[in-house]
């Protein structure tokens, strides 16, 4: 009965093994992991999972891989706080709790057949991340595939090896920009605000929905812009809102936005689900 417990019980943490460890910009690593009991994470784009290590409180990090792709999977982890500075000095081999994954996902049944805007500040790529991996397994379910990123600088720019291939992916359209580069910086792309990127997107609104992902402080100037582009209908806007969470199940209430709670109701909203709550934008 206590192993039976073990695997379905959403308090109790399953054992990772920790496959490799990949260095993507100063504050953020990324995590590829395998469940020790073998089976698959069956998690779906735009969910997360609840972190430990012993002796340390739980950290909820997104899941930055598709479940198209079985056999292990991947976090992307910003070095913030006393667990995931701890993720950050472990090697290869070592073992690590989750629970989950939690959350609701990007709604994919609204997504298929319609040109996509994929959407990414900072590291809110990671979480994207899984939906553009999917996008790439999938590509008949979509009409088009439109990918824009906006970093601070070019140290800060995440998954600069997937975004060089996703660019040159026929599949994809793929533009990506920095806010500011050094006067001695060999980066060579693009410099400018995200929205800045926007202004040259050709689509059919009517047929088309944009996914938005980043800082808080993204989210108004891009919603703008997306409904400059034609975006105005219900279920076009889609959003992450992960800040504040903590318990992942819904008990703490640390990620209410008036009566829903980020981790269970979200991560992923609509934009008319929020839009008009208090401290939500």
């Amino acid at each position: 009965m206590t192993a039976v417990v073990a695997k379905t019980s959403i308090y109790t943490p399953r054992s990772c093994r920790l496959l490799t460890v990949e260095q993507l910009t100063p504050q953020e690593k990324l995590f590829r992991l395998q469940l020790l009991d073998g089976s698959e994470l069956q998690h779906q784009p735009g969910q997360f999972v609840q972190v430990s290590l012993p002796g340390l409180t739980e950290a909820p990090i997104s899941i930055a891989s598709s479940p198209t792709r079985t056999g292990d999977f991947e976090l992307g982890v910003r070095k913030a706080g006393s667990l995931t500075s701890a993720l950050h000095s472990l090697q290869p081999g070592a073992q690590i709790g989750i629970r989950g994954p939690f959350g609701r996902p990007f709604q994919m049944e609204s997504l298929r057949g319609k040109q996509l805007l994929l959407i990414a500040g900072g590291c809110g790529l990671a979480p994207l991340r899984s939906l553009i991996q999917y996008c790439q397994d999938c590509r008949d379910q979509f009409a088009s595939v439109q990918i824009f990123y906006g970093a601070r600088s070019p140290q800060d720019l995440m998954f600069r090896r997937d975004l060089d291939s996703w660019q040159i992916d026929d599949n994809f359209s793929c533009r990506y920009t920095v806010d500011n580069k050094p006067a001695d910086s060999c980066f060579d792309g693009e410099t400018g605000l995200i929205t800045e990127l926007l202004n040259e997107v050709v689509l059919q609104p009517e047929n088309s929905c944009a996914v938005v992902v980043g800082p808080p402080t993204m989210y108004r100037p891009v919603i703008a812009e997306l409904r400059r582009l034609g975006l105005t209908s219900e279920k076009q806007i889609m959003l992450s809102l992960e800040r504040q969470m903590r318990c992942g199940i819904g008990k703490c209430g640390h990620c209410s936005i008036e009566h829903l709670t980020c981790c269970c109701d979200g991560p992923i909203f609509w934009l008319e689900e929020v839009e008009h709550l208090r401290g939500a934008l």
